[in-house]
């Protein structure tokens, strides 16, 4: 019977993970959900499980949920502005247009503006395809509340969600001019790739150099950049690489992961640049071992 447990969880591991990122944003906190998940799995009768993937996307919500509401009172302490912790992810992530949007830096913050119950009604809903039913077990609902829930939710999210869905290519080549721009010091070029109300936010946790506010507008993100690579000591690379879904650049210094930077791409221009240095998030981007998510 262990073995079966085994067998059946292995199979929905990469759901179960995604998921608890989704609910979580950190990658850390979704292996810690998923060993507590396996922990209660393991001691569930199959014989009285009727669907073993829903079951079990019960139990890792629930959990995700308790562990959320934790994390609420540990970004209240945080030090400047909270990211996502970044995931490198296999290419055919990329290739799901509705899966890469969902874990792509720009919808994690978006999802972060919903309460708890909110998320995971708006994840299981939008991008799972969970029934109501389903998702009113995983949050102890009723059905009609899920619903409820499910209308407030999708309504928030649409007036803050990218206006546009853009493609790989579309990131990839924006993102290009913009690593020229920067390992050239062309300051023009960089306001060219760059929309006027770009906005960048730098998480550095405190561990590492980040601006402690978001800093809005070109010409401030510019002379923001311009200072902060002044201050580098030691052999900084950039190269591309695939984080959330998306095209994005790891910077190394003398060899070590420095950093991640994402952006958020609409009408050919940069509208928001996400750049997390924090050590403590930069863990599964060290390893280099991609992820394949759901």
């Amino acid at each position: 019977m262990s073995d079966h447990a085994t067998d059946i969880f292995v199979a929905h591991r990469n759901l179960l993970f995604t998921v608890a990122y989704e609910l979580l944003g950190s990658a850390a906190d979704a292996e810690d959900v998923l060993q507590e998940t396996w922990l209660r799995w393991v001691k569930v009768d199959l014989a009285r499980v009727r669907d073993q993937r829903a079951y079990l996307v019960r139990i890792t919500t629930r959990q995700a949920l308790n562990r959320l509401r934790t994390m609420d009172r540990r970004k209240e302490a945080y030090v400047g502005p909270w990211l996502p912790e970044p995931l490198l992810t296999t290419p055919d992530v990329a290739e799901n247009v509705e899966l890469a949007e969902s874990v792509s830096m720009a919808m994690m913050l978006v999802l972060e503006t919903l309460s708890p119950t909110e998320r995971a009604v708006f994840v299981l809903r939008e991008v799972f395809d969970f029934s109501y039913d389903e998702i009113a077990a995983a949050v102890s609902k009723s059905g009609p509340a899920v619903r409820q829930i499910a209308h407030r939710a999708r309504r928030h999210v649409e007036s803050r969600r990218p206006r546009a869905v853009v493609s790989p290519n579309e990131t990839r080549a924006a993102l290009a001019s913009f690593q020229r721009a920067v390992e050239t010091r062309d300051l023009q070029g960089l306001l060219d790739v760059l929309a006027p109300d770009v906005v960048l936010v730098s998480d550095g946790g405190g561990l590492a150099q980040a601006a402690l506010r978001p800093v809005v507008g070109a010409e401030k993100l510019v002379r923001y950049l311009a200072g902060s690579m002044g201050k580098v000591e030691g052999a900084l690379t950039v190269g591309p690489t695939l984080v959330n879904g998306s095209p994005a650049l790891v910077l190394r210094l003398d060899a070590d992961v420095a950093g991640v930077l994402a952006i958020r791409v609409e009408n050919a221009c940069v509208t928001g640049v996400y750049f997390i240095s924090n050590p403590e998030k930069l863990t599964h981007v060290e390893s280099e071992i991609p992820l394949t998510l759901r």
